[in-house]
């Protein structure tokens, strides 16, 4: 079955250096940085990647950070977990904005 994203171009991520390689290395050493163990454990900081790989709907970093989370020693039931917190902040991101809508509609209802 043909998709859109592919897991095999997860590994071709380092690819984006071609044309710009004085960027991405900027990026990579900060991004290498970002997950270091700081006032987080790495476990913690690969469960948030994954909460929020779920909460922007990257699938390449839903992969990455699923291996990653495993690879740090969480489990089904923490990572599944991760997705519930980002599903309730998205939902309540959603309801609201429904705020808006009723000021709109009060403003063109009066």
């Amino acid at each position: 079955m043909e998709t859109y994203y592919k897991p095999e171009d997860l590994p071709k991520f380092s690819k984006m250096s071609e044309g710009s390689p004085e960027l991405w290395k900027k990026f990579s050493d900060w991004y290498g940085a970002v997950f270091q163990a700081g006032a987080l454990s790495e476990r913690e900081k690969a469960l948030i990647a994954l909460a929020v790989a779920h909460a922007v709907q990257c699938p390449y970093c839903i992969d990455a950070y699923t291996q990653e989370s495993l690879s740090k020693g969480a489990d089904l039931e923490q990572m599944t977990e991760a997705v519930h917190v980002a599903s309730a902040i998205r939902g309540g991101a959603s309801m609201v904005h429904g705020v808006q809508m009723k000021n709109v509609n009060s403003k063109l209802t009066m």
